[in-house]
Order: structure tokens, then sequence, then C-alpha cells
């Protein structure tokens, strides 16, 4: 039968010998035998039922999930000689007609069908007319509800042992967890299956995770070091998948976006494209990718956390099919798990939710270790990684280092536990710092010892050290009480200075013209910079470094930016600081290049680091307003949504100023937002003093209201005038 089987797969398929596990497979399922198999992406798994369609009389039954992909499978299979068909809801009526005849005349190898056409009793009925060889499981994991893409339409497969008790049936799937593959055996069915479980390492792909901060701006620094090559950009939800494409498609890269809001027929034809080599970056949700056979992706990113490693490792399988280096990177936020957890919240069954927090958990476990990626990864599909190095990961190869954090971590703890251990970590973090806030004043923080131990760093940084406290379970968050942070034991402990509290960090990459900008940059221009950027502030009311840091003006003072495009290359220069800072700062440094000439040519021949092209569009209320309104509409007070949400109350109330001014406010209840006692004092604050500044209006009430808490009366007020 060996030689058979091996005179078959030159003769189909071309190749002179097996990949690791396709000959016992086939072996198996030629012999009668269930088999379960477990093979990564890439690993040759349709080969393993297919060869055996071919060699077998009767027909071969593939369930599958992938529609949009069956149409492709099965031109794979003809083109290699085999008699094969596919039923979805894509065939007209005579195409249904014409497979179904070929069916009933037992002309077929190969059936490709979805588990819903599977479950229709009377196409139950139509096969068991038909002389089935055996069946062949793709995607087997989706019948498991331990598994990371469960459908409810694969548990009808637990049926087709009892409708074709003799028949063979072949499972396979690329990700599965031992208690996965536990779980699939069970509900399938299946009679002493031959098991076979492939290595998970894919040692041609390089991965690494690196903090998210300017995401579409860290996603073009990666595609310019990497012109030509195929990859495809993984994001959360469609709005985010719109933003990245429409802001690569500016850049001039070939972008696509793929997700389930398109037709069926944008779909297909961006994937097409993407194929083709017709574009070069598809920009998508989990809906692609699944199954597809495309050999060439260089590159996987993830712009926002997966929500399970299962996931993750399949998305990432799409790289490097073709065993050549690919490259693997996660942009990682704390974020992103805070969003992930808030859904998982809303999910009504027990054990559906039991099971997404686990799953959350080691995914973020993964993002945050400090021990190779590799390791980590094939550790968590119960596979061994012996060796001590990759050399394939962020880790391994050095570009992460191991920091002691203890003293930052006891300055946060000290904080937490001094204010009572009933804030959220905005809070905390306006302490470390020694921010200036109505909120500190007022609950008497600024007292503490902790208040400003931090002011040496940003209050980024001190979010940065919460997160890591999180991360390592030395904090919890207490859902009960608005997210607000308390100290474990092992925290304890490291405040205590009885454990040591060690994070990793990315190393310094020192960049040219960056780090050393004594003597480069213009220290006159810097000045003139630094006055207008006072002037805003003063008018705006905000603090300086809110316009734009002394790094970023210094930057303007090294390259001179006088057009657009250049001014969005430079460091902390945003769309919407460009949109409304940057005429002003352009005309400045205009003036000045025309005093001084000799200087403007000494710094016009350094070239702006990336190049950015901003057009001008119409703005739209973006997701992460979105997302604030679903909170205010469940009742969360401005405090709470600030904390949930990681941003200042400064933040969420120009969110909710702007969903009133866009007439989205429908269900919003200020009182809910501020309580009713402070909604009627600012009322009458604004009725006494109407016309003034809020800066007045804050004075005039001794400091008992902030600039948050106004901007939302105001705009209720307006909204209902």
């Amino acid at each position: 039968m060996k030689k058979g089987m091996r005179d078959a797969l030159h003769r189909i398929f071309g190749f002179s010998s097996f990949r690791p596990n396709q000959e016992v497979i086939v072996s198996n399922i030629m012999a009668g035998r269930d088999v379960f198999a477990v093979m990564p992406t890439g690993g040759g798994k349709s080969l393993c039922y297919q060869l055996p369609a071919h060699m077998l009389e009767g027909l071969c039954v593939v369930i599958s999930p992938l529609i949009s992909l069956m149409k492709d499978q099965v031109d794979a299979a003809k083109a290699n000689g085999l008699d094969a068909e596919f039923l979805n809801s894509s065939l007209t009526p005579k195409e249904r007609f014409r497979v179904f005849q070929s069916l009933d005349n037992h002309q077929l190898d190969l059936l490709y069908v979805s588990p819903e056409r599977f479950a229709m009793p009377e196409f139950i009925a139509t096969l068991k007319q038909a002389k089935v060889s055996f069946f062949a499981i793709d995607e087997a994991h989706c019948i498991s509800e331990w598994g990371h893409d469960f459908r409810p339409d694969y548990l009808s497969l637990a049926n087709i042992v009892k409708h074709f008790p003799k028949v063979p049936v072949a499972a396979f799937t690329a990700t599965a967890t031992h208690k996965v593959s536990d779980d699939i055996i069970a509900k399938l069915g299946l009679r002493n299956p031959h098991l076979v479980r492939a290595s998970f390492d894919r040692p041609n792909l390089f991965y690494q995770v690196v903090p998210k901060e300017n995401l579409d701006l860290q996603i073009l620094h990666f595609l310019r070091e990497r012109k030509g090559e195929s990859g495809i950009i993984y994001r959360t939800t469609r709005k985010s998948v719109e933003s990245t494409t429409e802001f690569l498609q500016e850049q001039g890269v070939r972008a696509l976006a793929y997700h389930a809001g398109l037709t069926d027929k944008q779909r297909k034809e961006n994937q097409d494209q993407f194929n083709r080599d017709e574009a070069e970056v598809v920009v998508a949700t989990i809906a692609f990718g699944m199954g597809i056979d495309k050999s060439n992706v260089r590159f996987v990113l993830h712009g926002d956390l997966p929500k399970n490693m299962e996931g993750y490792y399949q998305e990432t399988g799409r790289a490097g099919r073709d065993g050549e280096p690919a490259h693997c990177r996660l942009f990682f936020n704390r974020g992103d798990m805070v969003r992930i957890r808030y859904f998982i919240e809303q999910t009504d069954d027990p054990m559906e939710k039991k099971i997404a927090e686990q799953q959350l958990f080691q995914m973020v476990r993964f993002a945050e270790a400090n021990v190779c990626r590799r390791k980590t990864l094939l550790g968590y599909f119960g596979e061994t990684y012996a060796k001590a190095n990759c050399k394939t990961c962020d880790i391994c190869m050095g570009e992460v280092e191991c920091v002691d954090a203890t003293v930052p971590a006891q300055k946060v703890m000290s904080a937490i536990h001094r204010s009572g251990q009933k804030f959220g970590a905005v809070h905390i973090a306006d302490i470390v710092v020694g921010a200036d806030t109505q909120k500190i004043r007022q609950m008497g923080h600024d007292q503490l010892k902790t208040y400003g131990a931090g002011k040496d760093m940003d209050k980024k940084y001190w979010r940065r050290v919460i997160d890591d406290l999180l991360a390592q379970e030395c904090l919890v968050q207490n859902q009960d009480s608005y997210s607000a942070l308390e100290l474990t034991p092992k925290g304890q402990q490291v405040l205590l200075g009885k454990k040591k509290f060690e994070v990793i960090r990315q190393k310094e990459v020192k960049k040219a013209d960056f780090d050393g900008f004594s003597g480069d940059y213009s220290p006159n221009l810097f000045m003139q910079l630094r006055a207008e950027r006072q002037r805003l502030a003063q008018n705006e009311c905000v603090p300086p470094f809110v316009i734009f840091s002394d790094r970023t003006l210094r930057e303007m003072a090294l390259y001179f930016p006088d057009t657009p495009e250049k001014m969005s290359g430079i460091s902390g220069v945003g769309a919407a600081k460009l949109e409304k800072y940057g005429d002003t700062f352009m005309i400045i440094i205009e003036m000045y290049k025309h005093l001084h000439p000799d200087e403007a040519q000494k710094h016009s021949v350094l070239q702006v680091p990336v190049t950015i092209i901003k057009k001008s569009r119409k703005k739209k209320t973006g997701q992460t307003v979105t997302d604030t309104l679903k909170l205010a509409k469940q009742g969360f007070s401005l405090e709470a949504m600030a904390d949930m949400r990681g941003l200042s109350e400064g933040t969420i109330s120009q969110h909710i100023e702007k969903l009133l001014e866009e007439g989205q406010g429908n269900g919003l209840d200020v009182d809910k937002l501020l309580g009713s006692a402070k909604r009627l004092q600012i009322e009458e604050l604004f009725n006494q003093h109407s016309g003034k500044s809020m800066k007045a209006i804050i004075e005039a009430s001794s400091d008992t209201v902030n600039y948050a808490e106004l901007r939302i009366v105001r705009a209720f007020m307006q909204a209902n005038d």
C-alpha cells in the first residue's frame, strides 16, 4: 500500500516524498480508522484527505467553515486531476443541480460542504444514497467551546457517527490544546482514533512584542523597512481596520481592507488582489486569512491584543508558509486587555465568560513574559521547547532587558496604600507625579508622603508601572469599586522590601540626530517656538507640554519643517496637532528661514526621518468616543469612566461634549455623570457669571468644580437650549 501511496503522491501532487506525519495519517484513513490530527498551518493537511479521496472508492465529504475559500480549494484539487465540487450558498440553482447530479451518479472524489449544509436532514438522506468513503472535518476546533473559534453549527457534526456508523472520520485542526483536543474527540464521538500531534514550532517565524504608542506611525515605520513584501495587519474592529487602511493608502502603501462589513464581492476582490500580489498589505479583522493559501506572506502584525493564544498562533501562522523567514510583531498596550475584559463582562453565560477570561490571561502572559516567546507559545500547547535560546524572538535576541523596578513599584503601591486603596490608575498616577487637580486637593491627597514622589517622570511612565504591577499580580482591580487598585499579598511583599520587582523593557535604540540635540538644532528658533507654545497654552488653559513637548520643538528647530508633509514627520506631531497647530508653527519657521538664510541653508540638507502625507478629511466620531458613549449610557460616573478607560476626566468630558455637539447624546443623564447636586451648582454658576471664562468660574466656585465638570454641564445646557 505504501508504494501505491507514494506513486499516487508523485503522480497526483508531483511530490517525491511526504511531509512529516502525512504518510501515517493517509495510511490510517486508507485502513478505515478514525484519525485526529493537530497540524500547524503549512503542514500539508489538505493532502492528508485529498490523496486517500483519490485512492479510495467512493466519496470523501469535506466539512469546512471556509465558504469563501471552497472554490479555491476545489479549483486546486481539480488542477491536480481530482473530481471535486462544493455546495454552498454562492452557487446558482443550475450549478447546484449539476453538483447533485454528479453526486447521484457517483462521479465525485471530493465534496466540500459547510456544517450548516450537513445539518439539513434532506442532505444527510442524500449522502446515505452516495457511497461515502470517509468524512474529513477541517478546522475541527470549531466544535469545542474551549477552542478559540467555537461555532454552534459544528455541534451537528456529532451526528456523523450516528448516521454513518461504519464510515471513518478524520478531523484536522491547526490549533488545539490538549484540553481542546480531548473535547473535540469526545464531541465528534471518534472511535479509538489514531492521534497525531505535530510540533507547533514554526522555526522560520520571528516573534516580537513592542509597546503600542502611535500605532499607525509604528506600522508605517515597519512597512517602510519592508517595501515590496506581502503582509497582513490584524485589527480588532471594522472601524480600526478602515482607519488604518485609509492612513496607509494616504502614505502610498498598497493596502486593502477586509472585514465582515464589506460585501462578499468586495472581500473576494480584495483577497484576490492580495493573492495576486496586486496589493502589498491587507488590514483585516480575524475574519481574514483562515485557510489562506498564499505562501509568501512575509509578516503578520497585530495592532491589537488577540483574545486568545489559539487565535494568535493561527493568525501568525499565515506568515512564512513557504518556509522562508517571516516576522510576527504584536503591538501591545494593557488598555487592550481592559477593553477585551469589558466585553467579556457583557457575556451572560458564566462558563463562556470563565473560558474567555482564562484565554485572555494566557494571552497577556505571553505578551508580558520575560522568557523566550517560542518557549511560552509552545508551552501553552503542551509542547516543551528544549533549546535555551531560540534566536528567533525579541527576548532571545536581546531586544529587551530585565530592569529592577522595585523603587518605582514601591512609590506606586505606597500611594495606593496611603490613599486607602479606593482609587483607580488615573488618580494614583496623578498623586505620584504631583498633579494639581481639584480631586487631589479635595481628598487631601496632596498631603500624602508619596505626593509628587515621582515628579521626575511623566504620567505615561507611571501608568506603565501600574500595568506591570497588575500583570505580575502585585495589584488587582476591584471591579465592584470602579476598578480601584488594591494590593495583593505579593504586592505587599514588594512594598515592604521583602521581594524584588523586575520588569522587561525595550532596549533604547539610539537614532542619529535624535538623541544628541545640543549643537545641532537652532537654539534661537527653539526659543521662538517655545514662546509661541507658551502663548497657545495660556489661551487654552493647558500646560505647555500638552501643545508640544520640548523634544518636538527641538526636532522642529533641527529640521525646519515648513510644509505639512515635513511637519507630520516630526516626533509628536499627530494628525490632530498638525491640523490644529501646524500652520502656526510653520509660519514661525518660514519667517525664521527668511531672516536667517545661512542657517536655513545649513538645515535644508537634513531630512525628516519619516515623511507622512496627511490628507484633510472630514472629522468623524472615533471608536474611542463610541466606547465612552456606551459606558455613559450604562450610568457610569465621570470618575468611573476615566478609571475604566485609563483616560483623564478631561478627555472623557471632551468625548461627552463631542457626542452632544453631534446630536448623539440621547440617553445620557448628566446627573448620573456628575450627581444632581454638582449639576445644579454648575448651572447656577453659569447663570451668575454669564459670559465669563471657565477659569473665572472655577475661581468663583473656590475651586469646588473643575474644567471637565464645567464642560459637561455647558454642553448639556447648550444641547437643551
